[in-house]
């Protein structure tokens, strides 16, 4: 790849955000986001949820798999890290499915066993009822305008090429009509008001409610991430919705492909090595909405070049931070936001994220503003009804075929994913 002026570099890390639609099909916060992940589907993470039940007593844990199906060689699994102490765990409780070519599922947490068969209606538990799991197709309830986002970008893009000039710390300084043009397309799907990208998505789904003396052994502060693995090794993780796709973007496919790899085989202990790719791409966020140095725990103090030091070591560590002593459940970010910017009425939320958190706009209003709502991509709920207390939590599926498919069937599974 030739070497490129700055402002034309910093234009492709814009781009780079959201993955081309046609040829992928981005279809969630997570996805098809190396050659390893693309080559099977089924082990694709789209988005991970977690809270705690309206009770008081358990977790409820969501994993979307873009693939539509699950494998009979992956393994798919939740990490809970417990402690007392935001930011610091001290015990891990894995709650793992697998899936064998007889069409049923088999779910462990500790001497937990859940064994039933996939897309049963209401899913199947351990004999003791510590642990209830559902597996099959289900909307799914990320909403967000894809294309909006898209378009808003494209206008980013087109002012850095014209020359926009960028400080140390990657903030592009963009003009009053610039900014006003990026919030217009955000909110618009082809000139019309935002629409969801993926009303009527079907993904398959584990669905999994734990009781909470289960996981919470190292203390009431959860964080939540998910893997698949075969036994080669970690294919994909996920936690926060965005942080993989949206924040490590390099400067060019080959580069991009290698850090994602990367990053997808290494746990969030070992998450300071993406501290500087992030950093980087967090300077750009914060020039959305045209004010320097507005994003959330950014330092303008900071000498050159550590402006956002602080926001990239939390998202770095790329888990959803869950207050299990709380089971009243509002607020994405909520236990962060409380114990790093003294939010006192988020005190007693537990965070997390339900099927109904506006993920999408919170996290960019935060990025770009360091608020909830600044950004609006026009789409704030799903086309589809979901709960947070009635298991399954999310919407039924009509009219699909079943979500498992066998080894042989891989392929074309993969190629039917390209809808």
């Amino acid at each position: 790849m030739r070497n490129l002026r700055l402002p034309l570099a910093i234009a492709s890390l814009f781009v780079a955000t959201i993955p081309v639609l046609p040829a992928s099909s981005a279809y969630a916060s997570d996805h098809l986001d190396t050659p390893t992940v693309a080559a099977d589907p089924r082990a694709d993470i789209g988005d991970i949820y977690a809270w705690t039940s309206v009770d008081g007593h358990h977790l409820n844990l969501v994993m979307t798999i873009v693939g539509h199906s699950f494998s009979d060689a992956i393994g798919y699994t939740f990490h809970v890290d417990s402690g007392k102490v935001f930011g610091t765990t001290s015990r891990t409780t894995d709650v793992t499915c697998r899936f064998s070519a007889s069409y049923t599922a088999d779910c462990t947490v500790a001497d937990e066993h859940a064994t039933g068969m996939v897309d049963a209606a209401d899913g199947f538990a351990s004999p003791g009822g510590r642990l209830r799991v559902s597996a099959g197709r289900r909307d799914d309830p990320f909403f967000n305008n894809v294309k909006g986002s898209r378009s808003a970008f494209d206008v980013a893009a087109h002012a850095l090429e014209r020359g926009t000039p960028v400080d140390a710390d990657g903030f592009p300084r963009f003009d009053a009509a610039t900014v006003a043009s990026i919030r217009k397309e955000w909110r618009q799907t082809d000139g019309d008001p935002g629409r969801n990208f993926l009303a009527g998505w079907t993904p398959a789904c584990i669905v999994v409610t734990v009781d909470l003396g289960l996981v919470n052994g190292g203390g009431p502060l959860l964080a939540v991430w998910g893997e698949t693995a075969s036994p080669h090794g970690r294919i994909d993780r996920a936690g926060r919705p965005l942080t993989g796709n949206a924040l490590l973007s390099p400067l060019d496919e080959t580069k991009g492909d290698r850090l994602k790899e990367r990053y997808n085989r290494a746990e969030p202990a070992r998450a300071a090595q993406f501290i500087g790719d992030i950093q980087r791409t967090l300077g750009l966020y914060d020039g959305y909405d045209g004010v320097r140095g507005n994003q959330w725990l950014a330092d303008t103090h900071a000498v050159p070049g550590m402006r956002y030091h602080r926001l990239a070591t939390l998202l770095a560590d790329d888990r959803l931070w869950v207050n299990s002593a709380s089971a009243k459940c509002t607020q994405l970010f909520a236990v962060e936001l409380a114990q790093l910017s003294g939010r006192g009425d988020l005190a007693t939320d537990c965070g997390g994220r339900t099927p109904n958190y506006d993920a999408s706009n919170i996290y960019r209003s935060l990025l770009a503003a360091g608020d909830l709502d600044s950004i609006d991509d026009g789409v704030h709920h799903d086309d589809r009804t979901h709960s947070t207390t009635r298991f399954p939590f999310l919407a039924a599926a009509a009219n699909i075929s079943p979500a498992y498919t066998a080894p042989a069937a891989a392929s074309s599974a993969a190629a039917g994913y390209h809808e």
